[in-house]
């Protein structure tokens, strides 16, 4: 493993980020800084000049990983980003890597695995996790069939509970979101996938991965 490459690790889990740094610190690796939410990402990146970012998707707040991606590119357009999630969803991955990211990395994966991320993303290379590649390339040859594809994060969400049965009220009440607000987007959903039915829209759902059988 390739030494003195300083990373900056963006996650507001400090045990994820604690055991990241101590694995990633064990490998030759050093953690310059560590943010807890995009801003602060943005932020210390500005300040340190780390060589890799590794910044979280979600944070639990307005912002996201992506928008501090957004951020940091618009000012330092030869950043070297790394994706780090528990959510391995299409529209992600896809969104991760038109913006620009070296790798996408899922949080269950094996430290050295991260580690070779951060070192190929140093080196300006792309990393693919096994799994990664393969929805990446099936992402290539179905186009924009899936609702993955289609939809972005919250749409997606909101979709998945609509394939299970919700009614838009119980979607309302679960997200704590307005019903005007989910009836609006769950008429936008069915406009994007071309599926008005219900059954039709739990058959999708399923044929896609997105829900049980």
């Amino acid at each position: 493993m390739q030494n003195g490459i300083r990373v900056l690790l963006a996650d507001d889990h400090p045990i994820v980020m604690t055991g990241f740094a101590m694995s990633l610190g064990s490998l030759g690796i050093t953690v310059l800084g560590q943010a807890r939410t995009p801003q602060e990402a943005f932020e210390q990146y500005a300040a340190l000049k780390p060589d890799v970012v590794i910044l979280d998707i979600r944070f639990g707040a307005d912002l996201t990983g992506l928008d501090a991606a957004r951020d940091i590119l618009a000012q330092f357009a030869d950043a070297k980003i790394i994706f780090l999630s528990q959510f391995d969803q299409d529209a992600l991955i896809k969104e991760a890597y038109r913006l620009g990211a070296k790798a996408f990395v899922t949080k269950d994966c094996d430290p050295a695995d991260l580690a070779t991320a951060v070192q190929r993303a140093h080196q300006g290379e792309l990393y693919f996790l096994p799994q990664i590649a393969e929805r990446l390339a099936n992402l290539s040859v179905r186009g924009d069939e899936s609702p993955q594809s289609l939809l972005n994060e919250r749409d997606l969400e909101i979709f998945k509970l609509m394939a299970e049965g919700l009614t838009n009220a119980e979607i309302a009440e679960r997200l704590d979101l307005s019903l005007k607000t989910i009836s609006n987007v769950s008429q936008a959903i069915k406009e994007k996938l071309g599926v008005h039915r219900p059954a039709y829209i739990t058959k999708l759902a399923v044929k896609h991965g997105l829900i049980a059988p």
